[in-house]
């Protein structure tokens, strides 16, 4: 049989979200269900002296106004469970949930909300991450006794020496901003209890069986009461990993024994769930004149807002790349996770990788140019390769590609920029050529250059696995097969993947494999949709039980079943002395070129062409692949240069789109070029290895490294809007104007 795998087959679901047959959580509303409406905070940081809610009880159509008191267990949260479903005694941001209504339509449960009086004291609030590290700080969580969420040290050979035997050291502070994940249909689901007394959850998540032993924990309920249910998932990008509103249709349901509906808007989606960290970086990067990199200092501090989340991971990964994909014999990085009255940080696609190394990679830039050395060339003398040593001392996992990738992003870019430049007079009237500073009066063009690594999978010690259950049917010969996975489909085509993996491994065409998914009571554990880990994770899993299946099926098992848990070489936490250890199983390498347009008279950016280049291992769909690559591209350009989501004293400033600018179709370049490499993994399936997070992490320094090279001046506050740059621009005339 001709292989499936490298093929671009259709996606099975791609009809019926286009033509509107999909149905998304807000579609599983139906007549008859009693609706929710959240209760706010409202402000940063107070402490609840009275909640009054006998005037909503009152309005016709309430059935009930739910309280702190009314939640069995009041916590949650994914690793640390630090947050109130509904606050009884503090607030500590304003998107806290306080009291949820229940009410026979949304218009009532809306008009109710309203009534429900609640007095507050409000308390003094930090909003400041640094601010926040200060002894005499306001607490955001009192027993915690300060407001340090977790400290990451990282230490490798003698930075004191490794500075000292540079012949140039360069100092740098960055900072970067909140992200909204501005995924399609806002939190949306329903909850019922079936005829067998189990709760039913139906919404949109990144992990069932994480949503159901939160559910069920805070419910004081066995797990196997609790079925979490996918419906078609618009995106999540992280932004569905912490729960948002499955605990209170949850909670509702299991009280009332009523079926619940709760649909929000974008304006409570965008309070209402956590955002990208905001992470400061300030670091002395150390090289000797034949460009050899000898040490980094960094200092990584993470706005992690008022609850864990994942932050400590968020900021684990942080530090770990704080150092680039650059092998650097002495590093002392301090990581610093911290609690504000700020909205919750959680994850993000990238996860702390894409601030780090916008920092390290604008560094390693600076220190070419100090040098008199071409950045590409800095890199290649220093890029990770097979068997490098990485931060926390041991050997990098096998498969580093880091360098072959670096190598073909320059011939693409050497390339097809050669190309552009034959045709730049189409471009713009006046332009005369093409490269650094390549001008009209005000239009001047720049290429720039990053590499990337990200992790694949869970980190640091987080136990890692996926498990799959394949089933073969058929009288003589197999002819059909139902995979059984819980992986979520958020928009990524892991449904699809994994099935090809199945069809390929048992011989099948994909139109005789049933996938099971969606349900935490049909489908065992294959972990969450983050980390760029399902088509490896799951797919491996999937593969191996195929396998198991079959070696079943020969032995005349009659339908062969078999169940299989992958589970990868196990990762360490640091050490808490040495902080050395293992802190990931894969990588995923990427490198990007990028071409810019800067107009000095408005600071306006435009990003023209993007060279992205990744090695997927496998293409298990080549148009996935690609089309992963192409998306995450324009989310990356929005983060690097427009999404700028602002907060002022604990109140967030952008609540609205129309505020909150996220990139659209004029925005985007006119040619993105996704390069796929193929250099196997030893663990994936078939060699497969994730690719959705890496184009984030080396787009906005590559954009920073165009604009430097097209006007001169270094960016090193993202989003770099067209205030920034002129900003820059307005403080690099200054200099000319008045030397020394």
């Amino acid at each position: 049989m001709t292989t499936l795998l490298g093929s671009s087959l259709p996606r099975p679901d791609a009809l019926g979200k286009v033509t509107g047959d999909a149905r998304y959580p807000g579609d599983l509303v139906r007549p008859g269900m009693l609706q929710l409406k959240v209760v706010f905070a409202g402000r940063p940081h107070a402490r609840i002296v009275a909640i009054e809610t006998s005037a909503a009880l009152a309005y016709p159509g309430v059935v009930a106004v739910l309280t702190a008191g009314d939640v069995p267990y009041n916590a949650y949260g994914l690793i640390d469970a630090d947050q109130p479903v509904l606050c009884g005694d503090v607030v500590r941001f304003e998107g806290d949930k306080v009291a949820l209504v229940v009410a026979e339509s949304q218009e009532i449960a809306a008009a109710a909300a309203k009534l429900v009086a609640i007095t507050y004291e409000n308390l003094p609030a930090v909003t400041d991450p640094r601010a926040a590290l200060a002894p005499d700080a306001p607490l955001v969580h009192q027993h915690h006794g300060s407001n340090v969420l977790g400290y990451v040290p990282i230490r490798k050979g003698d930075t004191a020496h490794g500075l000292a035997e540079a012949d140039i050291v360069l100092e740098g502070e960055f900072s970067t901003s909140w992200q909204e994940h501005a995924f399609l249909q806002p939190e949306a689901g329903i909850a019922f209890v079936d005829d067998q007394g189990r709760l039913v959850v139906e919404t949109a998540g990144q992990w069932l069986h994480e949503d159901r032993r939160q559910i069920a924990m805070l419910l004081n309920l066995p797990v196997e009461q609790v079925v979490i249910r996918y419906a078609t998932i618009g995106g999540a990008f992280g932004g569905r990993e912490d729960l948002s509103i499955q605990h209170l249709a949850a909670l509702a349901a299991w009280k009332l024994r009523q079926p619940v509906a709760i649909v929000w808007s974008r304006e409570e989606s965008m309070i209402g769930h956590h955002k990208r960290h905001p992470i400061s970086v300030r670091c002395r990067w150390g090289a000797t004149n034949e460009g050899k990199i000898t040490a980094v200092e960094a200092e990584v501090i993470a706005d992690g807002g008022a609850y864990a989340s994942t932050s400590i991971e968020v900021t684990k990964v942080a530090a770990l790349f704080a150092t680039g994909c650059y092998e650097v014999p002495n590093i002392s990085v301090d990581g610093y996770a911290v609690y504000t009255n700020n909205i919750p940080a959680g994850a993000f696609r990238g996860f702390g990788a894409p601030q780090a190394q916008f920092a390290s990679e604008i560094m390693v830039t600076r220190l070419a140019h100090a040098l008199g050395i071409d950045p590409v060339e800095l890199r290649r003398r220093n890029i990770y390769r097979e068997g490098s040593i990485e931060p926390m001392q041991e050997p990098l996992p096998p498969g580093v590609s880091a360098l072959p990738v670096l190598e073909r992003c320059v011939t693409e870019a050497q390339a097809r920029f050669q190309q552009a430049a034959r045709r730049s007079d189409d471009h713009a009237p006046g332009t005369t050529t093409f490269g650094t500073n390549g001008i009209t009066s005000h239009l001047r063009r720049g290429i720039g250059i990053a590499c990337g690594i990200k992790n694949i999978g869970y980190s640091f010690g987080f136990p890692e696995q996926a498990t799959a259950t394949v089933e073969l049917h058929g009288t003589g010969t197999v002819e059909h097969a139902h995979v059984r996975v819980g992986a979520a489909e958020v928009g990524q085509g892991t449904h699809l993947a994994l099935g090809m993996i199945a069809a390929e491994t048992i011989g099948l065409p994909l139109d005789k494999i049933v996938m099971i998914t969606d349900d935490s009571s049909e489908a065992p554990n294959a972990g969450s949709a983050s980390a760029s880990r399902l088509t490896l994770m799951a797919g491996r899993a999937v593969q191996d039980a195929a396998v198991a299946a079959l070696l079943a099926w020969a032995d005349e098992e009659r339908p062969a079943q078999a169940t299989v848990q992958f589970r990868p070489p196990a990762t360490t936490p640091l050490d808490p002395i040495t902080t050395a250890g293992r802190p990931n199983y894969a990588y995923g390498y990427a490198a990007q070129a990028v071409e810019v347009e800067v107009n000095t008279l408005t600071g306006q950016v435009q990003v023209l062409r993007v060279i992205s280049v990744h090695d997927v291992g496998k293409a298990i769909n080549r148009q996935q692949v690609e089309g992963q690559i192409e998306g995450c591209v324009a989310q990356a350009l929005g983060y690097a240069l427009m999404e700028h989501f602002q907060m002022r004293d604990g109140h967030i400033l952008t609540p609205h789109f129309s505020t909150y600018l996220l990139p659209t179709a004029l925005d985007m370049p006119t040619e993105i070029v996704p390069v796929v490499l193929e250099l196997a993994d030893p663990q994936g399936p078939y060699g497969a290895r994730g690719v959705a997070e890496m184009p984030l992490v080396p787009l906005a320094p590559a954009i920073a490294a165009a604009i430097h090279d097209a006007v001169g001046v270094w960016l090193t506050e993202q989003p770099m809007t067209p205030e920034r740059v002129l900003m820059a621009l307005g403080a690099q005339q200054t200099k000319i104007e008045r030397p020394g």
